[in-house]
């Protein structure tokens, strides 16, 4: 069932380096904790795609208010 979950997508990911300009990883890992606590809590890892998700929503974020949330 492991292997399964891996070709979901769901396999653990250290953090990439964001593709923003401007953007940090302290930036977007504030982000992502914030917005998968529940599956942290629980002790599930981040995709890539949480972590490629956060970033983009982050930035949203940034250019929608001018304050990071």
């Amino acid at each position: 069932m492991k292997a399964n979950k891996e070709q979901q997508g769901s396999a653990r990911f250290e953090q990439p380096e964001p593709f923003t300009p401007g953007i940090t990883k302290t930036m977007v890992r504030e982000h992502a904790f914030s917005l998968y606590r529940d599956k942290l809590n629980h002790d599930e890892p981040l995709s890539l795609e949480n972590w490629v998700l956060a970033e983009k929503d982050l930035v949203k974020d940034l250019e929608t208010t001018g304050l990071p949330s």
